[in-house]
């Protein structure tokens, strides 16, 4: 019996591209080197530890620059409370980013990878919650696609039955991610305004005649130059991050120091946690309002997780243990010392503890320290748009990558710019530090309690943790994140409303996108094309086939799509060569070049029709130096190749070729080469039923096995045929598919379908430019579908 391309693996041969010639970069020789070999130097992980203090640090280290004025604007009453105040900073540096995020969150990290959607990548492996199920189970053999099993009746298969089992959950889950991206977009608008206004409003600190309004103008420049320079990526000026904030930390926790010796050695009891129970009991109403001031201080928190980068774990836990967790609290202490005896300075506190002999000199670190904390919340803005445009959660947008030896550095212009406009207005209406504070705090607590709800569900479906961990580790987040909520809760009003604002814009962007895009998705996999149709059109398609290869780029990884038949009733002629591509994105972190491509043949020979699946990770780009046509055709005379191979040769023949080319893999997918990163070919023979059929008839149940010389002249022949229709011409046809919702539909649909999807479609970015598809080889064929 004939069998189609939608019999899987079993039924077909899967071709692996070959990148034969193709240079590993930098980077990618580093990555193996460390996580392959799983042993680092101490000097490499030192250098490593260095290196990330510029990258990953940057937001936390600048947060003394604002958090004493912040928790108490309206001045010091007591200095219990100041001593109270310190030794919640102290307690809640200890627990969240120390504890919870440098020792447990950072963990989960998707292959380096952190963030809510690295997390939310990381549950869809180990559980079917991808809201579009164009997954195939070869993907689950990709070596980045790692997943675990478990028992029937453990908590975790429980729980991952009970989540697959309920639609509501998944879009729970999905809602929750959006809400905590939007937030993260949210911080990366307020972290550059609050960061360089504070550094530079050290200007009026000594000299009280220059006016807020110049400040608030200065810093409006330094964030212009900031963001008009991102297109220019940070390569080149990205190995000063480092030194500037290890100068930083250095000097605030020299600074500290000092303050302490020379002030007050008393603040050093904010240490017992006792001061921690009598702020919450004198303070009242007012301790625990002040608390949206305190959350300040673990600020950065949430952008270490995100911006992980390529940075192992164990270099981010000793840059926090050695550098940044102690300067942290002798900084904070010795400010605390210095108010202790000067009540009245606590607005630009931090300045105003500096010895007067270093001043100048702690000024210009500390505005380069808030360039380099707003450059990393920029960076990890980017990277976030990015994970969300690959997983369908964002408008198409354009990616560039601004450095050839690191692909982690990216930029994209319309974002950029927005944030650009969003960041001024906050900096130019609010024009103080207090309002921006109270809306940075909003958005950073409110992303710190959807990474604890999602590393719930990693603990349980990732780790296999006991249920008792699980709730110790729910417990105490809900305590700590919770009572910061309360108190941020108080000060919506008071500038708090700034993020919820945005993040709804921007969830209502993704949101809808989402929803557009799944239900687009949805009407293609119901109405695309039976193959018994086009098997009936037979070997012309019921056309005249010209010379040629048309590129058909659908959704679809597996049928024929309907665009397809739309295609051929309406014109009256097809390509000689038709070949579905399909470009889907993965819940991982990135796919090797070597596993990019699946080939597989449609239908009988003489239909000449093939399916390409070209699979990317979130962190992976489709760019125009890929060269993505030739690699597409160099899978396909691969394919052809090994197709003839195996019907040239007896059922023995290739299971012992399978046999070897398994004793020479380590895993039963790599060739004899230890290197993850060398060439691989992925074979998968069909049991019974022939791999395409010999003739056209559909009856046909056996398949003709050809001599090996008759296998060479048919592989020869074709692959010469390919290469003739190539010559010819190639022409992509994209399906321009609209849709519409029909006239019974709810209001609220109409308004996402008709007016809001629609709009963003027509904004964003086309597909062609998408795929870097030239213009005078493409073909666009639309089509309307009512949902």
């Amino acid at each position: 019996m004939a069998t189609n391309e939608e019999t899987g693996p079993k039924g077909g041969v899967w071709v692996l591209d070959q990148q034969l010639d193709q240079p590993m970069d930098e980077e990618a020789k580093r990555l193996r080197n460390m996580y392959q070999e799983k042993k680092i130097s101490t000097a490499i992980l030192l250098q490593l530890a260095f290196q990330s203090l510029g990258v990953v640090y940057g937001d936390l280290g600048t947060s003394p620059l604002y958090v004493f004025y912040n928790t108490f604007p309206r001045g010091i009453d007591d200095p219990e409370d100041l001593i109270g105040a310190l030794s919640v900073i102290i307690y809640s540096l200890t627990l969240i980013p120390l504890v919870k995020y440098v020792f447990i969150v950072c963990r989960a990290n998707d292959n380096g990878q952190g963030g809510t959607f690295a997390l939310y990548s990381l549950l869809c492996r180990h559980a079917k919650l991808k809201a579009i199920p164009n997954q195939d189970r070869t993907d689950e053999e990709l070596t980045t696609y790692s997943s675990s099993t478990f028992g029937e009746q453990s908590f975790a298969a429980k729980t991952k039955r009970w989540l697959e089992g309920h639609a509501l959950m998944k879009s729970t889950l999905l809602i929750l991610v959006l809400i905590g991206s939007c937030m993260v977009i949210g911080d990366g608008i307020l972290t550059p305004a609050i960061s360089v206004l504070s550094a530079v409003g050290g200007i009026n600190v000594r000299h009280s005649r220059i006016s807020n309004e110049v400040v608030v103008l200065v810093a409006v420049v330094i964030l212009v130059l900031l963001f008009t320079m991102q297109h220019h990526g940070t390569d080149k000026v990205g190995w000063l991050f480092a030194p500037i904030v290890l100068l930083w930390f250095l000097l605030i926790g020299g600074i500290g120091m000092f303050n302490i010796w020379k002030f007050d050695r008393n603040v050093l009891k904010a240490f017992s946690p006792l001061y921690v129970y009598r702020f919450f009991k004198k303070g009242g109403k007012d301790g625990w309002t002040s608390l949206g001031g305190i959350m300040l201080s673990i600020t950065g928190t949430e952008a270490l997780f995100a911006d992980l980068s390529h940075f192992p774990v164990p270099s981010i836990q000793i840059a926090f243990t050695c550098v940044v967790f102690p300067s942290l609290l002798l900084a904070y202490s010795g400010q605390a010392a210095y108010l202790m005896k000067h009540s009245d300075h606590v607005y630009g506190a931090f300045y105003h503890s500096i010895p007067d002999s270093i001043y100048w000199p702690v000024f210009v670190v500390a505005t380069a320290a808030a360039v380099v904390a707003s450059q990393a919340t920029i960076t990890a803005t980017f990277a976030l748009v990015k994970q969300a445009l690959a997983l369908g959660c964002f408008p198409r947008v354009k990616v560039v990558h601004t450095s050839r030896k690191y692909r982690h550095q990216i930029y994209i212009p319309e974002v950029n710019w927005i944030v650009m406009v969003l960041c001024i207005a906050v900096t130019a209406g609010f024009k103080n530090q207090n309002q921006i504070g109270n809306a940075s705090g909003t958005a950073v607590c409110i992303v710190m309690l959807v990474t604890t709800l999602l590393m719930i569900l990693v603990m349980i479906l990732v780790w296999h943790c006991h249920w008792v961990l699980v709730l110790i580790f729910t417990g105490l987040s809900f305590l700590m994140e919770g009572t910061y909520f309360s108190a941020v809760l108080l000060k919506v009003n008071q500038g708090g409303w700034v993020p919820l604002v945005i993040s709804a814009a921007f969830f209502i962007i993704m949101y809808v996108w989402h929803y557009g895009t799944v239900k687009r998705y949805e009407i293609e996999v119901h109405s695309k094309v039976s193959m018994a149709w086009i098997l009936g059109l037979g070997p012309s398609l019921g056309l005249v086939r010209v010379p040629g290869v048309g590129l058909v780029y659908t959704e679809l990884a597996s049928g024929v799509p309907r665009i397809f038949s739309h295609f051929i009733t309406n014109l009256p002629a097809i390509h000689s060569v038709v070949v579905f591509v399909c470009v889907k994105y993965l819940p991982v972190c990135t796919v090797p070049e070597e596993e990019r491509f699946l080939v597989k043949r449609i239908g009988p020979k003489n239909f000449h029709m093939f399916r390409c699946v070209a699979r990317y990770g979130y962190k992976d780009l489709h760019r125009k130096d890929d060269d993505f046509e030739k690699k597409l055709f160099d899978s396909l005379f691969m394919f052809l190749r090994l197709e003839s191979l195996m019907e040239a040769s007896s059922d023995s023949d290739v299971s012992s070729l399978l046999d070897q080319q398994t004793k020479q893999s380590g895993d039963g997918l790599f060739s004899n080469n230890s290197d993850p990163y060398s060439n691989i070919v992925d074979l998968s023979i069909a049991s019974g039923d022939s791999i395409v059929p010999a003739d056209s008839s559909l009856g046909a149940n056996n398949a003709v096995i050809s001599t090996h010389q008759a296998g060479s002249q048919v592989e020869i022949d074709e692959i010469e045929f390919l290469n003739n229709c190539k010559d010819a011409g190639v022409v992509h046809i994209l399906g321009n598919t609209v849709v519409r919702a029909r006239k019974n539909s709810k209001f609220w649909k109409k308004i996402a379908i008709d007016y809001l999807y629609a709009f963003l479609r027509k904004i964003c970015r086309e597909n062609s430019v998408m795929f870097n598809i030239p213009h005078e080889s493409l073909l666009n064929v639309g089509q309307i579908f009512y949902v």
